[in-house]
């Protein structure tokens, strides 16, 4: 886990802590927004199928689906469905508040080791409230880190953007 990501202080007691991270090329961008709005941006189908599959079971228990997502935040404050809650130079913060659950991530620059490559690092930190809660988290655990080990190596595979010059 990063410790210098402004999430470090909800680590602990957190129901899900992970971090994925792929090396960013000297080309890359380093804006931290148009990174991670790139990365976000056109979701492979199969991603799009398990939201959709979500979306449909949750909605019975009152719990906010992307579409609802979607339409109660200004476009500026969001990428694709998530509130953008904080915007710092190397790190956004990204997230979402639920009777269910509260579900963070931070996708931020950081390295590894201080002589290696730039890394773009994606870290969610998930705190549950009650039993659907963790029954939630534990049946999305496997597709949450195939989703975001796959939208990391896709934005890598399609060539991170780089600044306009």
């Amino acid at each position: 886990m990063p410790a210098g990501s402004r999430l470090a202080a909800l680590y602990a007691g957190a129901d899900l802590a992970d971090a994925f991270a792929v090396a960013l090329p000297p080309s890359a961008s380093r804006d931290m927004e148009r990174l991670t709005r790139f990365m976000l941006s056109d979701p492979p189908a199969w991603f799009r199928v398990l939201l959709a599959i979500r979306d449909a079971i949750m909605r019975p228990f009152g719990v906010k689906t992307t579409s609802s997502l979607r339409g109660s935040v200004d476009t500026a404050r969001r990428i694709d469905f998530f509130p953008l809650l904080a915007v710092h130079d190397d790190e956004l913060i990204l997230g979402e508040d639920d009777r269910h659950l509260d579900f963070r991530l931070s996708v931020r620059l950081g390295k590894r080791h201080a002589d290696g490559p730039d890394e773009f690092v994606a870290t969610t930190v998930v705190h549950c409230h009650n039993l659907l809660g963790r029954i939630y988290l534990a049946v999305i655990l496997p597709f949450h880190r195939l989703v975001v080990r796959s939208m990391l190596s896709r934005a890598s595979r399609r060539g991170w953007p780089s600044d306009p010059t």
